[in-house]
């Protein structure tokens, strides 16, 4: 039996932020995509965040931030991968966060930030293209 191998996304809360409906949305909508996907909760540290990453082998991190710190907070997240080895897992961001923040995080190494109002079907078609031959 060929049982093809699912993309694993881990869907992170970073720092103090306290509403995670958002994330809870994305984390349950991608597993309907056929995701296999690990929601850490809320108030995660980065290095939290990359610890469940390794240890959970995901492929894509997912971070939703809704305090305004997403720039620090995503900064923290890529280097600690860099510093643990892990470089090569794909970071995506959502939250409320302006065009010019979404160009700086970019510029960091997230691959892809998602705005409210974006469907389900955007980010997993963005995450499978990015994966492509998975």
């Amino acid at each position: 039996m060929n049982q093809e191998k699912k993309i694993r996304v881990l869907v992170a809360k970073p720092g103090l932020d306290g509403h995670d409906r958002g994330a809870k949305v994305v984390a349950y909508g991608l597993r309907d995509a056929g995701f296999e996907v690990v929601y850490t909760g809320l108030r995660q540290t980065p290095e939290m965040i990359v610890n469940a990453a390794i240890q959970e082998d995901v492929d894509v991190i997912g971070l939703s931030i809704l305090s305004g710190a997403h720039l620090s907070l995503t900064q923290r997240v890529i280097q600690n991968l860099k510093e643990k080895g892990a470089a090569d897992k794909m970071v995506i961001v959502g939250g409320i966060i302006s065009q010019a923040d979404i160009e700086r995080l970019k510029a960091v190494g997230v691959a892809e930030v998602f705005i409210p109002g974006t469907s389900i079907k955007i980010i997993a078609d963005f995450i499978r293209s990015k994966l492509a031959g998975f």
